[in-house]
């Protein structure tokens, strides 16, 4: 079975969960820089889950260009990451509704540990089904970074609860900045990619 498919169903709901998240922007009802500031920490929280999901869209486009096949599994551990990332715009929406609040960066990073456990998961899915020397599984061979984000998620959960929501932003923060860089084993694909294609 090929990925194509369930590449498009994966690029048409990310870009569903984007819309969803835009629409929680309001103009500010005055034009003035106080109601300006009113709307700046739904738009900090906003800009914060775009980066987010475009990392998770940007890895999933390059994780399934290195896949030959799929199979049944593989597309229930797809759903199952999608189900994750679509409940972003709603920790999102209640994140910047209660800045500072313990409770709602807890469950926004809870968020972030489901989607990168899902995603890990899914990869996991994905391994069995090619070949020990595959480009798949050369490049998911090394996960240093889905570790380190891991710890980090666990991290900011802790802050949270611990009244700690600063030191917390700045662990989500610093997750996105680290995925944010190209990652090595995709870069290395993509150039094997274009070596083979055809002029």
């Amino acid at each position: 079975m090929k990925a194509t498919r369930l590449e498009a169903y994966s690029d048409a709901v990310i870009a569903i969960i984007i819309t969803i998240m835009v629409l929680e922007l309001h103009v500010p009802e005055e034009a003035s820089l106080a109601a300006l500031a009113e709307v700046l920490p739904t738009f900090l929280a906003y800009v914060l889950s775009f980066i987010y999901l475009s990392i998770y869209w940007n890895n999933h486009h390059h994780l399934l260009h290195a896949c030959d096949r799929i199979n049944g599994r593989a597309m229930w551990a797809n759903i199952h990451l999608l189900f994750w990332l679509s409940l972003v715009p709603f920790s999102t929406a209640w994140l910047s509704q209660n800045p500072g609040t313990a409770l709602t960066s807890a469950v926004y990073g809870i968020n972030l540990f489901m989607a990168g456990l899902a995603y890990y998961l899914l990869t996991r899915s994905l391994k069995p089904i090619h070949e020990p020397d595959s480009r798949l599984n050369s490049m998911t061979a090394s996960a240093t970074k889905e570790h380190a984000s891991t710890a980090l998620y666990l991290a900011a959960i802790g802050a949270s609860l611990l009244g700690w929501v600063a030191a917390a932003y700045a662990l989500y923060v610093l997750v996105a900045l680290m995925w944010v860089i190209p990652d090595r084993r995709y870069e290395a694909l993509l150039q094997t990619l274009m070596t083979r294609s055809p002029k």
